[in-house]
């Protein structure tokens, strides 16, 4: 029987699209200016108490206080900011606004929320899914009203929502979606790689939300990568819902793209992709 989709299929065969590796963009180059990076703990949140997070903010060498530069926030910044990691943003970074295909552009590097243990020696409990995976504009006023003013005490980024990006990967995939939803005016840009736009906490919802905004779009530029072979379970079958989420894009007339990849529920491929998704995302408007 001949199959209808390739993603039907796809359980049935080898794998019929390639995971991307990475390319130079995503290795260290002779001569490029290596940005700063800095550690912090944040520990002062009143929107999601009593939680403890790193973060880390990448400041490139061709940062003028003069000049407002373009913010990127990453959600997982443990993962991104590694230099051996999937995506080594820090890396690319510094690549592509060597090449003057990024203008400066800030890293904001966050780690979700950790509830400390309340005896000695106990361990933390996760507060990932709380703050990544439900609806709401609670996580955003979170980085608005609390942690980027601490992360970006003394720098000068751009309030123009078109070279303001915000990055997550699985529940900090629909996390970034949703601080965009909810803050088109201060972020215009979202990066979004195996996003969990499934029923853990109601993300599901999205394609009817986004599709209702046919006739008043949000302004948003959206990039977004899935594997073929990602998580089918009862929260949801992630490839058809990430495809259910470009094609409600493309409905209400967003820029978007949807980059289907070989692979699963990992960070290698949309690590691999990082430097083609920020050269996408920070392109010039279409006319």
């Amino acid at each position: 029987m001949r199959c209808l989709t390739l993603l039907i299929c796809a359980p049935f065969l080898a794998s019929a699209l390639d995971i991307p590796q990475p390319g130079p963009d995503s290795r260290p180059q002779p001569n490029v200016p290596q940005g700063e990076v800095k550690k912090s703990v944040f520990t002062e949140s009143r929107i999601f108490e009593g939680t403890v997070r790193d973060y880390w903010v990448y400041v490139p060498k061709q940062y003028k206080a003069e000049e407002p530069a373009n913010l990127i926030v990453f959600q997982d910044g443990g993962g991104y900011v590694k230099p051996d990691g999937a995506s080594r943003a820090p890396v690319v970074l510094d690549n592509l606004i060597a090449k003057k295909e990024l203008p400066p552009t800030v890293a904001v590097f966050v780690s979700p929320g950790t509830i400390p243990g309340g005896k000695p020696g106990a361990a933390g409990r996760s507060n990932r899914s709380f703050e990544y995976d439900s609806l709401g504009d609670r996580y955003a006023k979170f980085l608005i009203e609390e942690l980027l003013p601490a992360a970006l005490n003394g720098l000068n980024v751009t309030n123009n929502p078109a070279g303001r990006a915000v990055v997550g990967s699985s529940s900090g995939g629909i996390c970034a979606f949703t601080v965009a939803w909810e803050k088109p005016e201060l972020f215009g840009r979202v990066l979004s790689s195996i996003g969990s736009f499934t029923n853990i906490r109601g993300g599901f919802a999205y394609p009817a939300m986004v599709r209702a905004t046919k006739n008043a779009p949000k302004g948003l530029r959206v990039w977004m990568q899935e594997g073929e072979s990602d998580v089918d379970n009862l929260f949801g079958h992630w490839p058809l819902s990430n495809q259910d989420m470009a094609s409600a894009l493309k409905f209400a007339g967003y820029e978007h793209h949807l980059e289907m990849t070989g692979g699963g529920h990992s960070g290698q491929a949309a690590g691999a992709l990082l430097p083609d998704a920020l050269r996408w995302l920070f392109a010039p408007a279409k006319n």
